[in-house]
Parts: structure tokens; C-alpha cells; sequence
């Protein structure tokens, strides 16, 4: 089981070597395509192409979760907390015990 794991991390690891390769050569062929012929500009190397996809991510995409929760998630967890009735509440802090890290000891029977 886990020699399945460790081919799954190293199979991921080279899937994004891999896209980070490619995505560097798109930015390099883009740029030394457009930039000198519209504005002049001087043609770069590969690895200015991966620091300019590295400065580009930082400025305008950020490095938030990839899961996606942030801000936009927590309001619309919210607003759905907010119109379960309280019935409804209950059920679901019952089927999230457990779940989430929330690790409680067994009630012990009444004597």
C-alpha cells in the first residue's frame, strides 16, 4: 500500500515538472514571438520565461488553496447554515462528528 502512495507522489511530481516545463516554453515562445515584433522589446530565455510565470502568478493569480475555499466558500457556507433549520443543524454537526479533526471521547452509559 505504500509503494502505491510513493508511485502516486513521484508520478504527481513529474506531472508538474512537466507542466512547469511546458508552460515556461509557451511563455518563452509567446513572448519572443509578440514582444519584439510589437514593441521592440528584446527576446528572453527560458528561464527568465519561468521567473516572469512565477512574477506573473504572485501579482495576479496569488498563491491561495487549490481547493478553492476561500473568501466565496465561507459565504456560501454561511448563507446555507443560515436557512437550515435548526432540525436540519443538528443533523449535520451529528453526520460531521467525528469527521474534521473533532474527536471526542464515547458517552458513557447512564447508570
Amino acid at each position: 500500500m505504500r509503494r502505491f502512495w510513493v508511485f502516486r507522489g513521484l508520478k504527481f511530481l513529474v506531472l508538474v515538472a512537466v507542466a512547469v516545463a511546458v508552460f515556461g516554453l509557451v511563455v518563452m515562445g509567446l513572448w519572443n514571438w509578440l514582444t519584439p515584433a510589437l514593441f521592440g522589446w528584446k527576446e528572453i530565455s527560458y528561464g527568465q520565461a519561468l521567473a516572469l510565470l512565477v512574477l506573473s502568478k504572485i501579482l495576479l493569480g496569488g498563491f491561495h488553496r487549490p481547493w478553492g475555499f476561500g473568501m466565496h466558500g465561507r459565504h456560501r457556507m454561511l448563507h446555507r447554515w443560515e436557512s437550515m433549520t435548526p432540525e436540519e443543524r443538528e443533523k449535520f454537526r451529528a453526520g460531521m462528528h467525528g469527521h474534521c479533526g473533532h474527536r471526542t471521547a464515547p458517552e458513557k452509559p447512564a447508570v
